[in-house]
């Protein structure tokens, strides 16, 4: 018997933030692969992807850090075998706002419905702005499983989805690898 395909769709920016809230938003020590492999189970994955608005560099000291923080991040879901999907970021009155993440996100999940590239699409997602094409994902015979956090669960996708899986602090703590402490990371400033 075949093994059921899935999709892994994470909307990075939801997914940073909701880690951040639980204090384990270090990107850079989180075990991607594992992670994958955890959500879907006993499923074949066969694609992963990682949705996250694109920072452009202004020149700025503050927006550089940011862009190759970003480069950094990008390059290291590559070897956890995830690829991405770029939106872009919009600056108004001081604040950066992603554009265009959601849209990718329903779009390769309309793509893979109607290509049939998958049974089941894995949604590490809050984002009710998907809440259509899930609904035409779930028409069309397709299982869509909402992964979400138990601090902060989205009772729309609950509601909306085939399948739901709220995750909490402990389930998510095994995919923090430790950092190395080498010399240069050990501050020598005299706490105030």
């Amino acid at each position: 018997m075949k093994k059921p395909r899935s999709i892994i769709l994470v909307d990075g920016s939801n997914f940073y933030f909701k880690l951040k809230d639980l204090d384990l938003h270090h990107l850079l020590t989180f075990d991607f692969f594992s992670f994958a492999k955890l959500i879907a189970g006993k499923h074949q994955i066969t694609q992963c992807t990682y949705y996250v608005g694109a920072i452009r560099t202004d020149g700025t000291t503050h927006v550089q850090r940011m862009f190759t923080a970003q480069r950094k991040l990008l390059a290291y879901l590559k070897k956890h075998k995830f690829t991405y999907s770029l939106g872009y970021l919009l600056k108004t009155n001081n604040r950066y706002h992603e554009k265009g993440v959601d849209v990718n996100i329903a779009v390769d999940m309309l793509v893979a419905t109607y290509e049939d590239l998958c049974d089941r699409i894995i949604l590490v997602s809050s984002d009710t702005d998907l809440l259509p094409a899930i609904k035409k994902a779930k028409e069309k015979g397709k299982t869509v499983q909402y992964i979400g956090f138990s601090h902060q669960p989205s009772l729309a996708m609950i509601a909306n989805c085939t399948e739901s899986r709220l995750l909490g602090k402990e389930d998510l703590l095994p995919f923090i690898k430790a950092k190395k402490i080498t010399p240069s990371s050990i501050s020598t400033k005299t706490p105030r």
